[in-house]
């Protein structure tokens, strides 16, 4: 069975295909090297890849409906891990739009074409931030989830819905991920771990919401993967899905832990936080551990002790 992949050279992407792939599935990687960040990082993650006689590569743009067609049923797919998107909750902000047109519209091209090719998976990835400033903690799926507090979030929002509709009238299998605060090696270098890892090194300083005093429910990049590739393999006709650690820690301990690592302190100064951010994210990951057998098993102090030591190698520390 072949898999697509979108998004498949971005940090998650390619992380799951490589998982797929090191298992001997055939995977189509669809993506559009944007320059959101980097090129040359995804650049990176896709020569890894072709190590792999089984990958197949495809350089394009989820807006571009007839492409989607056009690899979708000629490749044979009937696995969808549509893991592409424009991220990033503040960038979002200003460009509405073009966060609608990538997130939905692309979204919508996908839905069609696996529609049409008789889907037997689609995993949506979306986030965490469609809960918003939310009171329920922890975060879980019965909340309504409908005051996304920026463009991002409400995109993702919307992909859940319309994707519902697709299961509704089509019959396809969609099984939606909310997820948390991703990070591991090879991560982004718009996201806090990179920008902190970097801090260490070139003494940049790093704003901090409210001080430090804000939490995130951090969760490693293998367990988000597994928890993909358990979503893949496993139907469940319409479900969406938490996905996090389910153990949130504040940015001041984060950014402590990081600097023990490193053995070095981050110039920090403190701001406010935007109205886009909320001030925790944290997962009840109880219905993950049930429908897919989710078990989160790196700690954030075991976990960016991966990644600091994958960083040290990177920059040749």
């Amino acid at each position: 069975m072949t898999t697509l992949v979108t998004g498949g050279a971005g940090f998650i992407g390619s992380h799951v295909a490589a998982d797929l792939l090191a298992r001997g599935d055939r995977v189509v990687v669809l993506d559009n090297f944007n320059d959101y960040y980097d090129p040359a990082i995804k650049r990176g993650n896709a020569v890894r890849l072709r190590d792999y006689e089984s990958c197949t590569l495809v350089e394009g743009d989820i807006r571009d409906a007839s492409l989607v067609e056009r690899v979708v049923a000629e490749q044979g797919i009937k696995r969808v891990a549509h893991l592409a998107a424009l991220a990033g909750v503040r960038a979002s902000v200003n460009q509405p739009r073009l966060y609608l047109d990538v997130n939905l519209i692309g979204t919508l091209n996908l839905l069609e074409a696996a529609k049409r090719a008789g889907s037997e998976q689609f995993v949506l990835a979306s986030t965490s931030s469609v809960y918003g400033r939310t009171e329920i903690l922890p975060f879980v799926e019965t909340d309504t989830a409908d005051r996304p507090l920026a463009a991002y979030p409400a995109s993702k929002r919307a992909a859940e819905m319309l994707a519902h509709t697709y299961h509704n009238l089509a019959g396809m299998p969609v099984t939606a991920l909310r997820f948390f605060n991703v990070y591991g090696p090879a991560g982004r270098p718009d996201m806090m771990p990179w920008r902190l890892l970097e801090a260490t090194q070139t003494g940049a300083e790093i704003k901090l919401f409210n001080g430090g005093d804000i939490h995130r429910d951090w969760t490693y990049i293998a367990d988000t993967v597994a928890g993909v590739v358990a979503a893949l393999d496993k139907p469940l006709g319409f479900e969406i899905i938490n996905l996090g650690c389910g153990a949130p820690i504040s940015l001041t301990d984060f950014v402590e832990t990081i600097e023990a690592l490193a053995g070095k302190a981050i110039n920090t100064v403190s701001v406010q936080t935007p109205l886009s951010d909320p001030p925790i994210t944290y997962c009840n990951n109880d219905k993950a551990r049930e429908l897919l057998g989710f078990a989160p098993s790196v700690s954030i102090r075991e976990g960016l002790r991966r990644t600091w030591e994958w960083y040290a190698r990177y920059r040749g520390l």
